[in-house]
């Protein structure tokens, strides 16, 4: 430090150079935990598949499409050109949607579809976080075959308990082992590198198949084959869509390091040498990845692909949490139980329900397919579905939000839909292979969504209809004004100007009213953050009453009494001894009639009532919160 206490240049220099170096590390970790596994599945499963005769040119074709989808899905469109497209420093398929939608907010037909796409590729997210965990970690541990045979048996149990233990520490937050993450993923990808190198020495001729005139060789010469295996070969780019889902994390400039400096390498070389050791041994094709390592490194080489497995797992583990987070505050599903697992990053969190509905639908595809090889039929449609709508979404991003000419637009993102519509359709193959398990899951959870926000407009839509207006209700109330009481009452209501039931109830049985009076409207809108100076607004009613609108993004945390002490000084100053909050606890009664289907109004009304309440969520004091039911018909 300098006299005075300012920073000097070098120290400077020296504090951003550790900051990238520790943000870097972690992307190593988080980002690329998933991409980083491919290697244990993603040659044997081409291979395997029996599609394609095993020559040595061959080899050289399906290493050379290795390399280039590699360089052209992540490099180019994910690491370039994706990241680009940040919602205030945010990515993600959700942040991405919610980009689009502002993009074309002057167009509702177009938005409103848009937003289905877009929803429909977040509930595809589910499908992708039971199939993940459940490939990798079996994977993993199906190494113990390649040690004896009499382990087989044991490959399931084994794999169960792993990740019933990985489930179960979710509630302890992932702060503890997070640190870990890093520094063992960077033994992985330096394992990952020393076997491949190990192999390429003895056969170097096989690094000539970077060259793209052998994919294009391949593809030249075996066109039906080539669609066939896309679906295979889409395994080595499975956790692309992770560099851009957690962007917010790391930032541009550690993720794209992370990729280019040690990720990327890494994964070549070393799928460079596993086709090095087809070329010499051309039985290893049962399982290249673990017949690369000599006898003595099988069992510890097991043990660290099982670690760089639950690191890859995790890290989907804790995204399928903040994305549910994130949905529920665009309005696509109900309360949940959210606990916060760290008093310093709020976006640390854990929920029950999310923990062990993905647990138990894992185990059931482990049990299901019972190999990795069966997984990797199933795997693969999520993937390529996610990455066509983020092409579909990026064009409306870059034409109508920044104003790109239509050609570049074009030219920019119809390359990239070319590729991955291959992808997508090599991948419809799979569909009654296993294919339809993580579409089936998908497809549940689009459907809770599309309910749970048609119930919600149906809903609001009643409401609206009953309801009367706030201002000339408060002017007939002061005509006969009712008791006052001390201290101050906050009324939650979701419409804006309208009297809430809360009120009316109040005033029916209590007869009172108190001194101040707060009619508070919660609004989450489709950007990640609004920042503290644009939380609040107030506008006085009249009589000492207020109408207060606070204002969240979809990753805010949601605190309505820490957002309240933001009015002091304007007319009213709350005291939190004297402060009580009314909340209308409405219960949904399906009818017959216009709306929804009749199963999909039992389906809301079920949802609107397992709901977590609305004062844990908006962070209530619990002594404090009076409810006050009703019953509404939809």
């Amino acid at each position: 430090m300098e006299p005075g206490g300012s920073c000097a240049p070098g120290d400077l220099v020296s504090a951003s150079k550790s900051s990238l170096a520790a943000l870097t590390l972690g992307a190593i970790g988080v980002v690329y935990g998933d991409i980083g596994t491919s290697v244990l599945y993603a040659m044997k499963e081409v291979f395997g598949s029996g599609h394609v005769p095993f020559t040595p040119d061959n080899v050289y074709g399906i290493l050379s499409i290795f390399f280039w989808t590699l360089t052209v899905i992540v490099s180019i469109k994910y690491v370039v050109l994706v990241l680009r497209a940040d919602n205030h420093g945010e990515g993600g398929l959700v942040a991405m949607l919610a980009l689009a939608s502002q993009s074309v907010k002057d167009r509702p037909e177009l938005r409103r579809v848009l937003l289905i796409i877009g929803i429909f590729g977040t509930c595809l997210f589910y499908g992708d976080g039971v199939i993940t965990p459940a490939i990798s970690v079996l994977s993993a541990v199906e190494g113990l075959e390649v040690i004896s045979p009499a382990f087989k048996r044991y490959v399931i149990p084994i794999t169960l308990v792993i990740l019933f233990g990985l489930f179960a520490v979710q509630k302890r937050g992932t702060a503890g082992i997070g640190r870990f993450f890093g520094p063992i993923t960077v033994v992985w990808f330096a394992a990952l590198a020393l076997l491949g190198v190990s192999h390429i020495v003895d056969h170097p001729e096989i690094l000539w198949a970077i060259s793209p005139h052998y994919a294009l060789g391949f593809m030249w010469n075996n066109p039906g084959t080539t669609f066939i295996i896309l679906g295979a070969v889409v395994l080595c780019v499975t956790g692309a869509e992770a560099l851009y889902a957690d962007l917010g994390h790391f930032g541009k400039k550690p993720v794209r390091l992370a990729w280019f400096s040690v990720v990327m390498p890494a994964l070549v070389i070393n799928y460079f040498g596993q086709g090095a050791l087809l070329l010499a041994n051309p039985a290893a094709v049962k399982n290249p990845f673990y017949m690369m390592a000599p006898d003595w490194a099988l069992l510890p080489l097991v043990g660290l692909a099982t670690m760089a497995t639950v690191i890859a797992s995790q890290a989907l583990i804790s995204g399928a949490f903040s994305v549910t987070k994130q949905v529920i505050q665009l309005g696509y599903l109900p309360r949940l139980q959210i606990e916060h697992t760290s008093v310093k990053d709020t976006g640390q969190i854990y929920m029950p329900f999310v923990n062990w509905g993905l647990f138990v639908a894992i185990v059931l595809a482990v049990v299901m397919f019972k190999s990795s090889s069966n997984l990797a039929a199933a795997y693969g449609i999520a993937v390529c579905t996610d990455m066509l709508i983020t092409t579909i979404l990026t064009f409306y991003v870059i034409r109508h939000g920044w104003k790109y000419p239509l050609w570049l637009c074009i030219v920019a993102t119809g390359f990239f839909f070319i590729v991955d519509f291959a992808f997508w359709a090599s991948n419809l193959l799979k569909l009654f292979d296993g294919g339809w398990f993580p579409l089936a899951i998908g497809g549940a959870v689009f459907t809770l969504m599309m309910t749970w926000k048609d119930g919600r407009r149906l809903l609001n839509d009643k409401l609206r209809a009953d309801a009367l207006d706030l201002p000339s209700f408060l002017e007939a109330v002061f005509v006969s004004p009712p008791a006052r009481v001390e201290g101050t009452a906050v009324f939650l209501t979701s419409e804006m100007g309208t009297v809430p039931n809360a009120l009316l109830h109040n005033l029916k049985h209590n007869k009172v009213l108190h001194t101040s009076n707060l009619f508070v409207t919660v609004k989450n809108h489709e950007v990640p953050w609004i920042g503290l100076d644009k939380r609040l607004q107030i506008d006085s009613l009249g009589h000492d009453c207020w109408q207060v609108v606070i204002n969240y993004g979809f990753k805010n945390d949601p605190d309505v009494p820490k957002a309240l002490e933001q009015i002091k000084g304007r007319g009213c100053d709350l005291d939190a001894m004297s402060t009580s909050y009314f909340l209308s606890r409405d219960t949904v009664v399906p009818t017959l009639g216009e709306g929804m289907a009749p199963w999909r109004e039992k389906l809301f009304a079920q949802m609107h009532h397992n709901a977590s309440a609305a004062a844990d969520f908006l962070n209530l004091p619990n002594n404090s919160v009076v409810e006050l039911g009703s019953k509404i018909e939809i």
